[in-house]
């Protein structure tokens, strides 16, 4: 797939500051419609583009986890390293997001920040979070940061920022989720490559832009007694978000035009959604070699993709999961029934 254009992603300087910006009303001043959607969603990469060829140690990290040293098998490819901070991911990221929604900075109501490591501790996550908001130009916005559900964090986001939506309580809503590797021996694990990278979107009360899509279902699934890192990613659990998910719309899994995974190693990857329920031709694999791994980034970075790569079909359904061991997270989306020209949020990480 050829690479989007990359514009920047700064704030534009004629912007007002986020202080002189008029905050939209409050939710109950709002008429709640019951409907949700899923806006904008874009992902930036880190700037420096590397073969696996180039990784240091790889083939000995290879040895150490018993896998063999055959990039066809599980689909080694490239992956991408920043020299940025998470704070800038996560602004470019969110900035991209707005301007494909439309949307003034000041009409967020709330972010909710996810990552599998927020850097520091209590003394410096305040400082980090003003970074965010300040970047992003969203002034007081509330804000929520999610962490503990390791590579879900992401899914774990967009459902809480669902439920506040739907409760009225916010109208617009950012999910951002901002990672990277910060020792280079744990690039890769035995299940993916990992790249550093950062993904968001709008939850909203109304569709904005052209790549919005209506949330139209979600779930998870827990068995707290396999959360450890020595066990398994469950077929189970995520058989069990299917039936809690598309049983509930009367749906099946022959439904869903598209499944939007994390981009773990193929073989794995396929043999678990397998496992699940879907058919090979539903998943989405091109960022397996193209990408790889971005943590919680993954779906959103895929549903992305898939819709440069393949479009999408009015009113189709695409699913967008994840799995860690002892937990399976579930998003279902559905495109517009009249919207054939569906234009792709940006990947700002592509080179130009």
């Amino acid at each position: 797939m050829p690479p989007a254009p990359s514009p920047s992603a700064a704030v534009r300087a004629d912007d007002p500051p986020p202080a002189t910006r008029t905050r939209a009303p409050s939710p109950v001043d709002r008429p709640r419609t019951g409907t949700v959607h899923l806006c904008g969603p874009a992902y930036v990469l880190g700037e420096q583009d590397a073969d696996h060829t180039t990784l240091a140690g790889l083939t000995e990290r290879a040895r150490e986890l018993g896998m063999p040293p055959k990039a066809s098998l599980w689909g080694w490819g490239r992956v991408r390293r920043t020299e940025k901070d998470l704070e800038s991911l996560a602004v470019e990221s969110g900035t991209a997001t707005l301007r494909a929604c439309g949307a003034d900075p000041g009409s967020v109501d709330a972010v909710v920040l996810c990552s599998t490591r927020f850097p520091g501790g209590p003394v410096t996550h305040g400082t980090f979070v003003e970074r965010v908001l300040r970047g992003l130009g969203v002034g007081d916005a509330a804000f929520t940061g999610v962490t503990l559900n390791r590579c879900t964090n992401l899914l774990v986001g967009i459902r809480t920022a669902q439920a506040l939506v739907a409760a009225g309580h916010h109208r617009r809503v950012l999910v951002v989720t901002t990672d990277k590797i910060t020792d280079e021996s744990v690039r890769m694990e035995g299940y993916a490559l990992f790249s550093d990278g950062a993904a968001s979107c709008l939850v909203s009360d109304e569709p904005l832009g052209p790549g919005a899509y209506e949330i139209v279902g979600g779930s998870s699934a827990q068995d707290t007694g396999a959360l450890d890192w020595s066990h398994e990613i469950s077929a189970d659990l995520a058989r069990t978000v299917n039936e809690r998910i598309l049983g509930a719309l009367g749906m099946t899994v022959d439904d869903v035009d598209g499944v939007l995974h994390p981009n773990l190693f193929r073989p794995v990857v396929v043999l678990k959604e397998r496992q699940a329920g879907f058919a090979q031709e539903q998943l989405f694999l091109d960022n397996v070699t193209r990408t790889g791994h971005c943590f919680a980034a993954d779906p959103l970075i895929n549903l992305v993709d898939r819709a440069a790569a393949h479009g999408t079909r009015p009113d189709g359904h695409y699913l967008l999961v994840s799995s860690v061991p002892g937990v399976r997270v579930g998003v279902l989306l559905r495109t517009p029934p009249q919207d054939p020209d569906r234009i792709p949020a940006v990947d700002l990480g592509s080179p130009s």
